[in-house]
C-alpha cells in the first residue's frame, strides 16, 4: 500500500544544464517512498524552431501552439527531454517511465477556449486516472511526465507544466498524503529578486493577494502560486517552492491553505 507520495515538477533552466539535472536526478532518485517527477522542456524547443525558421508568437508572454510549434514541442519534451530524464533516473537506480497524457489515457486535457486569445493547441488539464497512476506507484514504477497531454480524441495539446504538476498532485492525494515541490532556479519566492537570502517562508491566499498587490509576487511566478493554492485547497498536504539544488533540505517557500 502506498504510504506517502512526493510528486517534483523541475523548471526548464535544470534541463538546460546537463551537470545541475544530474544532481537534481540524483537527489530525486534517492528521495523515499513513491514519486512521480514532471518536467519542464527547457530552451531546446526553442533553438530548434528558431533552426527550422518557425516564427514564434506570443501573447503576454506566453507562447502561441500552432501545429508546427505542437510538433516540435512534442518531439523535444516528448521525446528527446522526456527519455533523457528517464534514462538519467535509470542510471541512478530508479524504475522510471515516460508517459505523456495519452500513454494508457492516463490525463487527459481540453483545448483552451479561442477567446479572449487563440493560444492554439494549448490544453488544460481535464481528467487523471488515478487506478492507473496507483497502480504504476504500488508497482515501485516512477512516472515522469511532460507537458503534453491530449484530449482523446487524437489531437496532443501543449499544457502548463506546473499546471500539470498541480492536477496530478491533486489526483495522487486521493491514492496517499502527497506533497508537491516545484523546483528551479531560485532559492524560493523571494521578497528582492535579486537576493537569494530573502526568500518568503510561508504564503497563504491572503499573504499572496497583500503580496501581488505590493508588486513582490508577479510575472511567471504568479501562476506557480496559484497552482500551488489551488492544490493544497483540492487536498494535497503541502507545496513547496525551492531551488532544484536544495531538493533534499527543508528550504524554500512553503505555500498553506491558511
Amino acid at each position: 500500500m502506498t504510504e506517502r507520495i512526493t510528486l517534483v515538477k523541475i523548471g526548464g533552466n535544470v534541463i538546460d544544464n546537463p551537470a545541475a539535472l544530474r544532481r537534481f536526478l540524483a537527489d530525486f532518485a534517492s528521495i523515499g517512498g513513491a514519486k512521480i517527477l514532471v518536467h519542464g522542456g527547457g530552451k531546446l524547443a526553442t533553438r530548434l524552431a528558431e533552426r527550422l525558421e518557425m516564427k514564434v508568437r506570443m501573447v503576454d508572454g506566453r507562447r502561441i501552439t500552432d501545429k508546427g510549434t505542437l510538433d516540435v514541442v512534442t518531439m523535444v519534451y516528448a521525446g528527446l527531454v522526456n527519455k533523457q530524464v528517464v534514462a538519467g533516473l535509470q542510471a541512478a537506480g530508479c524504475n522510471a517511465l515516460g508517459l505523456t497524457g495519452a500513454d494508457g489515457n492516463i490525463v487527459t486535457a481540453r483545448r483552451r477556449p479561442a477567446e479572449p486569445v487563440d493560444f492554439g493547441f494549448v490544453g488544460d488539464i481535464e481528467r487523471v486516472d488515478t487506478e492507473l497512476l496507483g497502480r504504476l506507484l504500488e508497482a515501485s514504477i516512477v512516472p515522469v511526465f511532460p507537458a503534453i497531454m491530449h484530449d482523446g480524441r487524437g489531437t496532443l495539446l501543449n499544457c502548463n507544466a506546473d499546471s500539470v504538476a498541480s492536477a496530478l498532485a491533486v489526483a495522487a492525494a486521493r491514492i496517499a498524503p502527497t506533497d508537491l515541490v516545484f523546483c528551479f532556479e531560485k532559492c524560493g519566492v523571494l521578497h528582492d529578486p535579486e537576493d537569494d537570502s530573502s526568500v518568503i517562508g510561508e504564503i497563504t491566499a491572503a499573504t499572496f493577494a497583500q503580496l501581488k498587490a505590493a508588486g513582490i509576487v508577479s510575472k511567471g511566478m504568479l501562476p506557480k502560486i496559484e497552482n500551488a493554492l489551488q492544490a493544497v485547497a483540492q487536498g494535497v498536504r503541502s507545496v513547496t517552492i525551492k531551488h532544484s539544488d536544495n531538493l533534499l533540505n527543508d528550504t524554500g517557500t512553503v505555500i498553506r491553505n491558511a
